[in-house]
């Protein structure tokens, strides 16, 4: 109680209403939320209430809780929302994710006992490989985002890792999910109990009534200078912008590096040591502008993003909601606008549909059909054209035993 005033949190949201009653008592959960809805402080409060009322100490490697998560990002968010929640306890995280940190999780691992694993399936099926991790003595699993962890092809590993846990009948199982389809229903039915409770909060209403979302109807060739326009008028502080491909995030943010607009990216290109800083620095505000695929449309939670920017239509309707959600958080209120062009004004029936009201589409205002500024030139590469890495000669060394003539076979 004591880390939830620290972080300001005064009323429960609906799911969290409606879910705590159930897990604090023990009993297994599915869930239907998105990100941003207040789920991961749900379970991460049933974690620590379980563990205070039945305090052991494993062996380290032996969590007492297994979070598995699609993404390094939300592994990641996790790993610190546990650490704001658990902060008066003696209770550790450790996350596990790969791309980065493979010696420093490893040393974790082994040094000491851990209360709670949170991982993405790959890098926990190494560790587990090397007989670093053990999940015999796990109570608690908690598998978020399942349909994503479907539409990502991490079922099967899903399935070996909880089959490595306890029988269902003896743990708790804590299911989450964006969408409730018949497969990931079936998995549902598959790793949790008969008396499960099933919980549904309907994501695309949230949206709907804390972000305004405009639509502006764009030509290809104009695209481009209606964000700038929209970004230069504004003056927006703090803004994701999201596109389909890890090629137009490159060059939708070098573009606008020429016209003034400093901006960084977020694409599965960035190495993931690299992701995390851009992310402090976007957080901090030392970057106001972050170009990003779908690899940020989960998990990302950063405050006070005031607008959300499609410069593409998503390809998937569903996706356009996760899209939006970064932004009209934990009761706040955001903007979003996309930028439908010839070929992505088609796929607006389709996401209203999925929300289930018309969006209100427009022409670009003038202040967004101002004629762009002149660019500053493109920078070339390092070497330039016309230069040739020169080679310093080197000197020819003294003869010595240092100096031994190499034979063929030698070396």
């Amino acid at each position: 109680m004591h880390a939830i005033a620290d972080l300001e949190f005064e009323y429960c949201t609906d799911i969290q209403a409606d879910l705590l009653p159930h897990t604090l008592a023990g009993k297994d959960a599915t869930a239907k939320a998105q990100t941003g809805t207040g789920k991961t402080a749900a379970f991460i409060i049933t974690l620590i209430k379980a563990f205070t009322r039945n305090p052991v100490k494993n062996k380290p490697g032996v969590p007492r809780a297994l979070i598995l998560a699609p993404t390094r990002e939300l592994v990641h968010q996790i790993e610190k929302d546990f650490q704001g929640l658990a902060r008066y306890s003696r209770f550790t995280i450790v996350s596990v994710f790969g791309g980065t940190g493979y010696a420093r999780q490893q040393q974790m691992l082994q040094d000491r006992p851990v209360d709670v694993i949170a991982a993405t399936p790959g890098r926990l099926l190494d560790f587990i490989r090397q007989k670093i991790i053990d999940l015999s003595k796990v109570e608690i699993v908690v598998i978020d985002e399942a349909d994503r962890m479907l539409d990502m092809g991490f079922i099967p590993d899903v399935r070996r890792l909880v089959y490595m846990t306890p029988h269902k009948n003896k743990r708790q199982t804590l299911f989450f999910s964006a969408t409730l389809t018949d497969e990931v229903l079936r998995l549902a039915d598959s790793w949790t109990t008969e008396n499960r409770v099933q919980i549904e909060i309907d994501p695309e209403q949230t949206a709907a009534d804390s972000i305004r979302q405009i639509v502006y109807l764009t030509t290809e060739d104009k695209k481009f200078q209606h964000v700038y326009n929209l970004l230069a008028s504004e003056n927006l502080q703090r803004v994701l912008i999201f596109v389909n491909r890890k090629d137009t995030a490159t060059f939708l943010s070098n573009k606008l590096g020429r016209y003034g607009q400093r901006c960084k990216v977020l694409s599965g290109d960035v190495s993931q040591n690299n992701r995390f800083k851009v992310l402090e620095q976007f957080k901090k505000g030392t970057v106001r502008i972050l170009v990003a695929t779908d690899v940020a449309a989960r998990g990302l939670h950063v405050e006070n993003i005031s607008h959300v920017v499609n410069y593409d239509m998503p390809f998937e309707p569903e996706h356009y909601i996760h899209r939006i959600g970064r932004t009209g958080r934990a009761g706040a209120t955001g903007i979003s606008i996309s930028f439908a062009d010839e070929m992505s004004s088609f796929q607006i029936p389709q996401i209203e549909a999925v929300l289930g009201h018309r969006l209100q589409c427009e022409y670009p205002s003038e202040i967004l059909e101002k004629p762009l500024p002149k660019p500053a030139p493109a920078k070339e590469s390092s070497a330039g054209p016309a230069k040739v890495k020169s080679r310093r000669r080197r000197r020819p060394r003294p003869p010595g035993k240092h100096n031994k003539k190499r034979t063929p076979g030698s070396g």
